[in-house]
């Protein structure tokens, strides 16, 4: 929320700083064309050049003051400045005159239908802003004793969401979390993106067990890529034909029990980075199986034991878009590198702060690649905050407390 509201505020500012150029711009360029006609005297053929500042006006301020510029150079076109040729009379002043009238007229319709079509563009995006915030809505800071922090980059110019999700859930079950990645990146992949955390944030509450999550997710898969090849049929049984067949996601499922056992389930993602203190190694208890959608998932799916968070400790999780940005020179960012300066840098009493973590190793990535990526980035970190509660000795009786 604090770097949304600074970029904004950055960019109100730049904003008012073109809007001071522009609306200074062409008073500079009425006292220029007016100077040199009175230095160098020109029988007023400079003084068309008066036609441009009512144009220049309307294209960076508004209406009114192309209207009242253009009325003041109007006005200018008609004065005799200097020394008036003998063959120069009112005829090219009156020329001069109506020429700038006309360009007020085309420039003042001009300035309307772009007006018009600015605040049509500032409602739909705002619209839209609104739609992908509800699809990949923005994560509390704590789920029953476990701090997060999440960011997504999308590749899409103007987009919030593209084709990584994440999602993190507290259930009775413990807290439940996912990423992944659809194949593709940008607007394209929002529809299986909707689909897969509609789909999440419904059945972790129902399944007791992470692989009938996954079953779960993998039919709601099918269901959705159904639909998009047969619109308006009801979906049916198999698998789509065409080109859809080859549409997948991968997945990294994880859960978080209340005694901060870790548990996981992955489908071709890459698995994520144990973060103790500021030591940081990357955890792959076993191969990932193939991504939802390539092939069926086994008859038997056990999630696979990633050890015990203490409280302080966390995991970090990423998409693939993270290790696979280059820079100018062709060289993958050191997302590992990075991590651990960041950790060193977020560093706390209570173990590293999953929002610092999250924040520089986003900086970091945009630094590398100069701002341009060519896939989705999505970064999440789940880090135990469970305070332990020394166990009493036996045979003492808790302390007895007086109400006053």
């Amino acid at each position: 929320m604090i770097r949304h509201r600074a970029r904004r505020g950055a960019r109100a500012g730049a904003a008012s700083a073109r809007r001071a150029f522009v609306f200074v711009l062409p008073g500079l360029w009425v006292l220029c064309v007016v100077a040199w006609e009175l230095s160098h005297p020109t029988s007023g053929r400079m003084l068309q050049l008066l036609a441009a500042a009512p144009a220049i006006a309307c294209a960076g301020t508004g209406r009114r003051q192309c209207v009242l510029l253009g009325g003041l150079c109007a006005l200018l076109a008609l004065v005799p400045f200097g020394e008036v040729e003998p063959g120069a009379g009112w005829g090219t002043r009156l020329m001069t005159c109506g020429a700038v009238l006309a360009v007020i007229g085309a420039s003042y319709l001009t300035a309307g239908r772009r007006l018009r079509l600015v605040r049509e563009l500032e409602r739909t995006r705002e619209v839209a802003a609104t739609a992908q915030r509800v699809l990949l809505r923005p994560l509390p800071r704590r789920i029953d004793g476990v701090l997060l922090a999440a960011d997504h980059l999308s590749a899409s110019e103007g987009a919030v969401v593209g084709g990584d999700l994440y999602e993190v859930v507290g259930t009775r079950h413990g807290v439940r979390a996912v990423i992944g990645d659809v194949r593709g990146h940008g607007l394209d992949a929002m529809g299986t993106v909707a689909a897969m955390l509609g789909s999440f944030r419904e059945v972790v509450h129902d399944e007791p067990e992470l692989g009938d999550v996954l079953r779960r997710l993998e039919r709601s898969h099918q269901r959705h890529l159904w639909e998009r090849a047969r619109p308006g049929r009801p979906a049916a049984g198999g698998e789509p034909g065409g080109p859809l067949a080859e549409e997948f996601v991968t997945l990294l499922l994880v859960e978080v029990a209340p005694d901060g056992s870790v548990t996981a389930l992955n489908c071709g993602h890459p698995w994520p980075y144990r973060i103790a203190r500021q030591a940081v190694a990357p955890v792959a208890p076993a191969d990932p199986m193939p991504p939802l959608g390539l092939f069926p998932l086994p008859a038997e799916l056990s999630a696979v034991r990633c050890g015990q968070l203490r409280p302080g400790e966390g995991l970090f999780l990423h998409t693939d878009g993270a290790a696979d940005a280059r820079d100018a020179a062709g060289e993958f960012f050191p997302l590992t590198q990075e991590l651990r300066s960041s950790v060193a840098a977020a560093a706390a009493p209570g173990g590293p702060s999953p929002a610092g973590v999250v924040g520089n190793v986003r900086r970091a990535l945009l630094r590398h690649a100069g701002g341009r990526l060519t896939d989705d980035v999505a970064l999440l970190m789940l880090s135990n905050d469970r305070v332990r509660v020394p166990a009493r000795a036996a045979g003492t009786t808790p302390p007895t407390v007086r109400l006053p």
